[in-house]
């Protein structure tokens, strides 16, 4: 059982050599561990300082590509080097690496695909009270959106089983956390939350400059991850609602028709009726359309997974495929080895 824990990297130099240290060297039921290092195109030396510190590999982008890309390309690397459990956190130290064999416990269990770290926001001191609030708040629409029972779907700190790290592709270029759960909860993946704790804020967070903005942007890869998964329910909602108006409106029509023995006056509601009721009529050929799409895409994932799983297979143990990988010297940490980063 190999263990690969990933880590996105954009300038974290200051901060690796604790995030490592933290990590744990050993877990009862894996046979070996590898750090991996996604540098997103970090201007500070994260990636010289991590190869100093010992990890076991590194991607490097040339570029800032956003974080939900260094997490898939993580993904991608880790299923190329043979990890059977990936787990991702943060390289601002923000979550404690003790917890990882509870994280890592219910995937070695056979019990789930996906495993996310409950962070407890509410316990969390340096949140305010509005960003509580919101954690609640968004989690619970994500739990609606995924089908799922997630309680705190932005946290980063999650640990993934090979088979649903092949079945993940993220498509926003923002945040992977909430798509992610939204596809997960709607492929039929098994999900469970682990309670974590959290160590003492370091830096602010790099991925929104605002609550606001966060809200704006984690807003649309919500919605564009539910149609994405879930398009006839959209689309049919909105016919059911066009057609009751326009239907509504051609009944007042009518009504006042015959209540006023052939009055015109009311040829406004048969006008306007008529027009809902052919948007109606739209909206039902773009559910068909959106169904069609759907079952389409669930194709191309089928085959996407089957290209990715055979890929993997042929360039297993090497990194000439993988773009930016770069394998250190470093040796894996194995059970019952105490060895520990300088």
């Amino acid at each position: 059982m190999k263990l690969l824990i990933q880590i996105p990297c954009l300038n974290e130099r200051e901060t690796l050599a604790a995030t490592l240290a933290d990590l744990p060297r050993s877990i009862p039921g894996v046979d070996s561990i590898e750090v991996l290092i996604v540098d997103d195109g970090s201007s500070d030396g994260t990636r010289e300082r991590a190869i100093e510190l010992g990890v076991h590999h590194v991607v490097r982008f040339p570029k800032n590509r956003g974080l939900a890309a260094a997490f898939m390309a993580g993904i991608d690397a880790g299923l190329r080097l043979g990890a059977d459990v990936i787990v991702n956190t943060d390289a601002d130290n923000q979550y404690r690496g003790a917890d990882i064999p509870a994280l890592v416990a219910p995937i070695l269990a056979g019990r789930a695909d996906l495993v996310i770290g409950d962070r407890q926001t509410d316990r969390i001191a340096h949140f305010s009270p509005l960003k509580k609030l919101l954690q609640r708040w968004g989690s619970r629409f994500v739990r609606a959106l995924s089908a799922s029972d997630v309680t705190d779907s932005p946290s980063g700190f999650r640990a993934v089983s090979r088979k649903a790290a092949l079945r993940l592709f993220v498509h926003s270029r923002f945040t992977y956390t909430l798509e992610t759960v939204i596809q997960a909860g709607r492929v039929g993946l098994a999900i469970e939350n682990v309670p974590v704790a959290t160590n003492a804020k370091t830096r602010e967070s790099r991925l929104f400059r605002s609550i606001p903005d966060y809200l704006r942007r984690a807003g649309g890869v919500m919605v564009r991850a539910y149609c994405m998964y879930q398009p006839v329910q959209i689309f049919l909602r909105a016919t059911v609602l066009l057609a009751a108006v326009g239907l509504a409106t051609w009944a007042r029509f009518l009504y006042l028709y015959v209540v006023n023995r052939g009055a015109s006056g009311q040829i406004q509601s048969l006008i306007i009726g008529t027009g809902f009721v052919v948007l109606a009529v739209v909206s039902a050929i773009a559910t068909m359309l959106a169904e069609l799409l759907a079952s389409n895409r669930r194709l191309l994932e089928e085959v996407l997974v089957r290209v990715r799983r055979l890929d993997c297979e042929a360039s297993a143990g090497t990194d000439a495929r993988t773009e930016g990988l770069t394998t250190t010297d470093a040796p894996p940490w194995r059970s019952g080895d105490a060895a520990r980063l300088d």
